[in-house]
């Protein structure tokens, strides 16, 4: 395996392009064990990684490179860092430029959800994409001239990168609210 990401990578990190050290790193949650599910990376990457959020992020500016990679196993890993490395800016606009495949797409977020603290209401209560809520205080809408009232229902709603927010439509404009001023429905 190794002398296959060798020669896919050009004997570099395909993160950082670094040439010492070299290994194959396992995605986890990927959908096969052959080199598609893994990545040539260096050390200083690894030791990143096995940080998670403790890691360097400026050594993880490589990604707004890395993630425009042909490999999918590069992309994966490329939008897992980048969640990471949030709410650096430069982290979130490349999230936003970033374009997975739904199948990739589906196997990178397999491995956000495990590390992802839960999202929930008032009361504790997990919340999941597409639950309804009640909103249990006035809130006021910046930037949208209105304020949202104690009791409007939010349908179907979505959850953000930040756990202790979640998005939904109030008055027909689509809005954050913050979790705890929700009640799951």
């Amino acid at each position: 395996m190794q002398a296959v990401l060798s020669e896919r990578s050009n004997k570099q990190c395909e993160l950082c392009q670094s040439e010492e050290s070299l290994a194959p790193f396992f995605i986890p949650e990927s959908p096969d064990t052959t080199a598609n599910s893994h990545v040539n990376i260096c050390n200083t990457c690894l030791t990143n990684i096995a940080a998670s959020k403790d890691c360097d992020r400026q050594h993880f500016r490589c990604l707004t490179n890395s993630m425009w990679s042909p490999t999918p196993a590069v992309q994966v890993l490329s939008y897992r860092l980048l969640h990471n490395c949030l709410p650096e800016s430069w982290a979130q606009d490349a999230i936003e430029m970033l374009y997975l495949e739904e199948d990739f797409l589906q196997w990178a977020q397999a491995g956000l959800t495990a590390d992802r603290e839960p999202t929930t209401d008032v009361n504790g209560v997990t919340l999941q994409a597409g639950d309804a809520v009640t909103i249990i205080k006035d809130l006021v809408v910046k930037g949208a001239n209105f304020t949202a009232k104690r009791g409007t229902p939010v349908r179907n709603i979505s959850l953000s990168e930040n756990p202790l927010h979640i998005e939904g439509k109030v008055n027909g404009q689509r809005i954050v609210i913050i979790a705890a001023y929700t009640k799951k429905n």
